[in-house]
């Protein structure tokens, strides 16, 4: 899928597929980059997303728990989604229990090897004297130069990057079998940031490294029913999952819903 879509269309989309899960959900997490920049600034609320928040605030009040993930693009949430919505907001992987399966989850932004620029960077941007530094910054000003920033970092991405890099090469799939060589070894691994769909045998022959995708090209996430989990596309179906053991999809009734 080509991303043709506008912010504000890419917004109702989103916002059509959460009424669509609404219903089956008994939990929604948010894997991170929700926003192409978010800064919490004291008093003043991003110019937007407003349908978006509005959805949240009506899944939560329905009694829905949704989890938040920050990423690369939002790092900069401060509270505000614990105290307007009753939404945790998660800044490392966390290792969850649902319904007697194992789950690590988390963004995926910094972890496994190498990409050491990004690494410096994000202990920058996290820093808060950085975070003071900027909330002087007028917003107008600041969010423009950020979104900037975002969108170059984006055309930057080489077309390689855009691919299955290959098992030797995928910096998520090296951390999660470093991760059972050190014991820790749940049923799912769940990330996202690579941007791609991804349903991955691990070498251990129990776990899986699932990948949730994104929303400018795939428009995916991921549905765990109890027992099963797998990749979805919403109005997008010619969407492709790079797996190296997935032929026939099965149909379930959703429980846990995680997307990027």
């Amino acid at each position: 899928m080509d991303a043709k879509l506008t912010s504000a269309e890419r917004e109702r989309q989103v916002c059509r597929w959460l009424d669509s899960i609404a219903s089956d959900a008994e939990a929604i997490y948010l894997v991170g980059d929700l926003f192409d920049f978010w800064f919490e600034y004291k008093t003043v609320i991003p110019r937007g997303y407003n349908r978006l928040l509005g959805k949240l605030a009506e899944l939560r009040d329905a009694g829905i728990p949704v989890y938040a993930f920050t990423g690369n693009h939002d790092l900069w949430m401060f509270g505000y989604f614990e105290q307007e919505f009753g939404i945790p907001v998660y800044r490392k992987p966390i290792e969850r229990e649902i319904h007697g399966k194992k789950f690590l989850i988390g963004h995926g932004d910094g972890l496994g090897p190498g990409d050491l620029g990004y690494k410096r960077m994000k202990k920058v941007f996290v820093h808060p004297f950085s975070q003071w530094l900027f909330s002087w910054i007028h917003p107008d000003f600041g969010i423009r130069l950020a979104n900037f920033s975002s969108q170059t970092s984006r055309a930057a991405t080489p077309p390689e990057e855009r691919a299955w890099l290959g098992e030797e090469k995928e910096w998520l799939l090296q951390y999660c079998h470093r991760k059972i060589e050190l014991g820790v070894a749940p049923d799912y691994f769940v990330f996202g940031h690579r941007h791609l769909p991804i349903d991955w045998a691990l070498k251990n022959g129990r776990g899986r490294y699932l990948n949730l995708g994104e929303w400018l090209h795939h428009c995916s996430y991921a549905v765990f029913d109890g027992e099963n989990i797998q990749i979805r596309f919403f109005e997008n179906e010619q969407g492709v999952v790079n797996s190296n053991w997935l032929k026939d999809g099965f149909q379930s009734v959703s429980t846990s819903i995680l997307t990027d």
